[in-house]
């Protein structure tokens, strides 16, 4: 078993430090921005992940977005986004990061783009500008470790169970009924044996950055492991939530955006406020959370979303989890932080139980947490992405 587990770690680490892993954030940020509820003078730090997310709370007014990443090739790509909005207009911006195709796209980077990239996201991009090249069946969404596993199973759906027709129309439906009727004739085609194979192994949720610890808490929760878990999240997205906005799975099952379904800073309105102002308010580091808020400048930090970060350090990195949760404490308690986290478990007793020192004494960091239950239970239910177990808000307690 300890070998086992040694060949998954290499096997993960492997995936994520040597690749770009996320292409689109998998949070949904209508839910955030509620639970942030931002006030003009806030300032943010979130896991970069594809910078999405990071953009959407400065357009929600946050004051400053620190956007932290260990992973330097997720921090190139808001970088990239970044310079695209400074430098291009609204319908190359949206071609490029809308359809994830940029005719030119040698032409333009070189002469519009790369000059406006730090240098390691420049040197990133001088090799990997080719993700956009105008490929008709390989977006940039089709890229990246998660990009390659949703083109793979766009594959598998297209040559083998031949459902695009069914997928394309499920994704048009005009009513929660039309869905309902879609999605059963879908699911009792989809869930072959070898796809359920293939959804229990390692490796596949490697490809996607979901962590051992985190389907081992679905395991426990399920009678028949992570499959139960996706199955069921998959028939709250196509049959109980309303599917004509919900961009995150659009996406990946065609490779590319719609104007009338896409993230904000997709959106033109939005897209001129990003380049007159608000992209200014958003900047890139790359670092672990508790490394980033020990250097920090001493800005105060009012809000941190830490996306599915708690799962990632359990098992054998939970000294790392005693020393993030320390620096936060340290860092940001006297400033009432609250904090936004998601997790593949419906348990996140875990991160109560924490040893932290606060005035010189023991305590636990559920101690120090007031959590913000009812609105978290409001809001979940309604994520569109709807991969995870559970959704926490809570505020530090000064």
């Amino acid at each position: 078993m300890a070998l086992l587990n040694w060949v998954r770690g290499r096997v993960f680490n492997l995936v994520h430090q040597n690749n770009l892993v996320y292409n689109t954030c998998w949070e949904d940020p209508r839910l955030d921005r509620v639970a942030l509820d931002l006030e003009p003078h806030h300032n943010v730090m979130v896991i970069t992940s594809a910078g999405c997310n990071a953009l959407d709370y400065a357009l929600a007014g946050a004051n400053h977005v620190y956007a932290v990443d260990m992973n330097p090739r997720q921090n190139a790509l808001l970088d990239l986004k970044k310079a695209a909005i400074r430098e291009l207009e609204y319908e190359d911006f949206f071609t490029m990061f809308g359809t994830g195709r940029l005719p030119d796209f040698k032409q333009v980077y070189e002469q519009k783009l790369r000059h406006a990239l730090p240098e390691w996201s420049q040197s990133y991009w001088n090799r990997k500008i080719r993700y956009f090249r105008p490929r008709k069946k390989r977006s940039f969404y089709f890229r990246g470790t998660s990009g390659s596993f949703a083109r793979m199973m766009n594959i598998y759906v297209d040559r083998v169970l031949r459902l695009r027709p069914l997928v394309l129309e499920l994704l048009d439906a005009k009513s929660i009924d039309e869905q309902k009727e879609l999605y059963e004739k879908i699911h009792g085609r989809l869930w072959t044996k070898s796809l359920k194979f293939a959804m229990s192994r390692d490796t596949t949720w490697s490809l996607v950055g979901v962590p051992r610890a985190q389907r081992e808490y679905l395991e426990q929760h399920y009678e028949n492991g992570i499959v139960d878990f996706v199955q069921e999240n998959m028939r709250a997205v196509f049959a109980e939530l309303p599917i004509q906005d919900n961009y995150f799975w659009r996406v990946y099952i065609t490779g590319e955006y719609t104007p009338a379904c896409c993230p904000e800073y997709l959106k033109p309105e939005n897209f001129q406020r990003l380049k007159d102002d608000v992209i200014h308010r958003v900047s890139t580091h790359t670092d672990s959370v508790e490394h980033f808020l020990r250097k920090h400048d001493g800005t105060p930090i009012h809000r941190l979303v830490l996306l599915d970060h708690m799962d990632w350090l359990t098992g054998s990195l939970y000294p790392y989890l005693v020393s993030e949760w320390q620096a936060i404490l340290d860092t940001t308690r006297e400033h009432g932080a609250r904090i936004l986290w998601r997790s593949g478990g419906m348990d996140t007793q875990f991160v109560n139980e924490v040893p932290v020192t606060v005035d010189g004494q023991k305590r636990q960091v559920g101690e120090m947490l007031q959590y913000h239950h009812e609105t978290a239970e409001q809001l979940h239910p309604k994520d569109r992405v709807h991969t995870y177990g559970a959704f926490r808000i809570a505020d530090l307690a000064a």
